[in-house]
């Protein structure tokens, strides 16, 4: 049987069994919804398909008993099928079409639930709401339901990230920029790193419960605070800071040995970091006042003479 044929079946059975006030047997049904093959076999799993298509897609088809030859009627209660009427304000309304046109999921789920409840979000005269974020929808990460589920049950997880497998014990997933990040502690590493979801290059591999053991105090929102220049929307780049012996040490201790790249004299060090906001990137070095300097890519060496300039003038 062709698909449009069993959509239009499936539409018209959901009808009939909202309008039936008492259950219907197969038979019944055959009678009012078109398209049901004549043999009683047949007939019987086409029924049961479509009858788990509408209970996959959360509609509560009832099965209750019946007396006579077929024993089994269905009908669907309109109580438990639609929403109530929440009795909703015009503001109340419009706060809700706020909320759903702030944050865009990337798909009309919201704009279908509000639909649900009454509310008409296009309707004439209704001011058009500028969307504050882009959440990107959960095709286009499929790492996020089980990171989330990392965090949630204490479980380390190892993934492959910039061409190298890591194992993070997860603190938490934060927010930012239209992007989620994962904040934990890395074994191998010693100390708090920040990942961007989305580059993450491969599906997450989850350890048992409880197997994520965080360092004592460890404080997700202070880690995740400590990396600014990582939460841009660019595309990323490595960029080497020489960093003097005055600060060396506190720098380090920040950002973890791993983002050492080279020691120099004096206990002077340089290091390499994963920059994907350059802004950002230069008002950290510029923080550090004398003790700091860009060596590389010339172009962000040049954003901090830029920046400069006006001082030097003044």
């Amino acid at each position: 049987m062709p698909q449009q044929d069993r959509l239009e079946r499936v539409t018209d059975l959901l009808l009939v069994l909202l309008d039936t006030t008492r259950p219907l047997s197969l038979r019944e049904i055959a009678d009012r919804v078109p398209g049901y093959p004549e043999g009683h076999d047949a007939r019987r799993q086409a029924f049961e398909r479509d009858k788990a298509l509408l209970r996959g897609e959360g509609v509560p088809v009832l099965t209750v008993p019946v007396e006579g030859e077929d024993q089994q009627g269905y009908r669907i209660d309109p109580g438990a099928y639609y929403l109530p009427d929440l009795g909703l304000d015009p503001d109340e309304q419009a706060a809700l079409n706020v909320a759903v046109a702030g944050v865009h999921l990337g798909e009309p789920i919201g704009r279908r639930a509000l639909t649900k409840l009454g509310v008409d979000s296009e309707s004439p005269g209704r001011e058009a709401v500028v969307p504050l974020v882009e959440l990107p929808s959960s095709d286009l990460l499929p790492a996020l339901s089980s990171l989330f589920d990392a965090v949630r049950q204490r479980a380390s997880v190892t993934f492959s990230y910039r061409g190298a497998e890591r194992r993070l014990h997860p603190a938490a997933l934060r927010f930012r920029n239209g992007h989620w990040y994962l904040v934990g502690y890395d074994d191998e590493r010693q100390g708090a790193r920040t990942f961007r979801v989305d580059r993450i290059e491969s599906a997450p591999r989850l350890g048992p419960s409880g197997s994520a053991v965080l360092p004592e105090g460890f404080d997700p929102d202070e880690a995740f605070r400590l990396t600014p220049w990582r939460f841009g929307v660019g595309e990323e780049v490595d960029v080497d800071v020489l960093v003097d012996g005055a600060e060396a040490g506190r720098v380090v201790a920040e950002l973890g040995t791993e983002a050492v790249h080279e020691h120099r004299d004096r206990g002077a060090v340089v290091v390499r970091l994963t920059v994907t906001d350059t802004d950002a990137l230069v008002t950290w070095v510029l923080d550090l006042l004398d003790h700091a300097e860009v060596l590389w890519p010339a172009p962000v060496r040049q954003m901090v003479l830029d920046r400069l300039q006006p001082l030097a003038a003044s």
